[in-house]
């Protein structure tokens, strides 16, 4: 089915052949009409299903079909949880904008470097913001920009844009925002808060699920390595070094705190490994310095925390590393899509102790799978042992998890906080 079929015309059609898009996938054959029709969107597909291109076209189009103003009424507002993938979404809103030949503005804004460029990029207005929460905000307190005629708000990583730190920003939002729009929310995943936050927020929203075909599903092989989490940095140099994967491959290993990247890179540094920390708090130069060296296979290694298991694509990554295991089992997901992509076969390995038995297992359970334990010989679990300290005589990176995957007790839940985020934002 040629794109043009779908409504889009023939420019557009023209320009998604011309960036590769040569036959629609089903999100984009499934999103793309309701879209034009203003319809609003919950759409559910696997990462690398063309969701991107699947809200961009028919939202270019409208925006080619709106009259124009002096300065630019800001029509369509992006957003998206990560840097990153602030950077890939803009990018690819560009590029097909570019190939229009038509005078279509797009400023991508997000933290970590400075906001002055931003504000002048919005001199004059802009058709098109992909942007994170927080910077977005602060352009609004800027009075850089004015969010009062959005005709239609996206919703990238859904699921992830309501984590913890996103959801009272989006709420912000959300009440700076027409009533009369058009909502369209994308993830791979979802979970009970973004299926809360839709009720709240869509109208009659078109449900686009798109299962993955069973010869379309990652080539990813899962282990699971029983071991104390004092003994876990040492076990990770140990295969980095000795199996067949190694030594030259590139490995993305994730830990749950800021802390854990510095300290397991700098173990793996001082064993002789290129590695290097990735977390939230490095500049944006200082990230894209690591990304760039690590595509580069300059760095062998790069531990992250869960902000790159979002937008970051790293072609031909054959390993990737749970030092520490994610909270949810959808970041899970996330994680392990870092490798086996674009048809390339992947390796995904879980360090499991007793202490996250529990929640690897509902891991395992919420996939629908069974990965057999390990045990490397030399770093098998020792009973009894808490394991404080690490080889090193320091702390162990801490795990952060609890059995039940994060149940806080007597505390609000999530879904109890989103679902009043959302009252305030309506």
């Amino acid at each position: 089915m040629p794109f043009a079929s779908l409504g889009l015309t023939s420019p557009l059609a023209r320009v998604a052949a011309d960036q590769g898009f040569v036959h629609p996938t089903p999100i984009q054959t499934a999103a793309i009409p309701a879209i034009l029709q203003g319809r609003d969107v919950l759409g559910l597909a696997q990462t690398g299903s063309g969701k991107t291109a699947a809200f961009v076209l028919p939202l270019l189009q409208q925006v080619l079909g709106a009259r124009r103003s002096t300065p630019r009424r800001l029509l369509v507002l992006i957003l998206v949880p990560t840097r990153e993938l602030a950077d890939q979404v803009g990018g690819v809103t560009r590029e097909l904008a570019d190939g229009l030949g038509a005078p279509v503005k797009i400023v991508t804004a997000f933290g970590g470097v400075s906001i002055n460029p931003q504000m002048m990029a919005l001199r004059g207005g802009a058709d098109i913001v992909v942007a994170t929460p927080g910077r977005l905000l602060d352009l609004v307190q800027h009075n850089a920009l004015n969010l009062g005629e959005v005709a239609a708000l996206v919703l990238d990583e859904a699921d992830r844009l309501l984590d913890l730190g996103f959801a009272a920003e989006l709420a912000e939002i959300l009440a700076l925002l027409p009533p009369q729009r058009q909502s369209l929310f994308f993830s791979a995943t979802f979970a009970d808060e973004v299926q809360a936050l839709a009720t709240a927020l869509l109208h009659e929203p078109v449900r686009i699920e798109v299962p993955a075909e069973p010869d379309t599903r990652p080539d990813i092989t899962q282990r699971a390595i029983e071991v104390d989490p004092p003994k876990r940095a040492q076990l990770l140099k140990h295969l980095i070094q000795t199996s067949d994967w190694g030594p030259e491959a590139r490995v993305l290993v994730f830990a749950a705190t800021k802390y854990a990247t510095e300290l397991v890179a700098h173990k793996l540094h001082r064993a002789g490994i290129h590695a290097a920390a990735f977390h939230g708090d490095l500049s944006q130069g200082g990230r894209r310095d690591v990304l760039n060296a690590f595509r580069a296979s300059e760095l062998q290694v790069v531990v992250a925390t869960d902000v790159a298991a979002r937008g970051i694509d790293i072609a031909q990554l054959p390993v990737v590393v749970n030092f520490d295991l994610p909270r949810s089992p959808d970041d899970y997901i996330h994680r392990i899509g870092r490798t086996g992509r674009a048809g390339a076969s992947g390796l995904a390995i879980s360090f499991v102790s007793p202490d996250t038995e529990a929640h690897f297992r509902l891991i395992e359970k919420r996939q629908g799978l069974r990965v057999p334990r390990e045990r490397i010989a030399g770093f098998e679990p020792v009973p009894g042992e808490a394991g404080e300290l690490d080889e090193d005589g320091l702390p162990a990176a801490p795990q952060g998890l609890d059995p039940n995957g994060g149940v806080k007790g007597k505390r609000k839940s999530k879904k109890d906080k989103l679902r009043e985020a959302a009252a305030r934002g309506g």
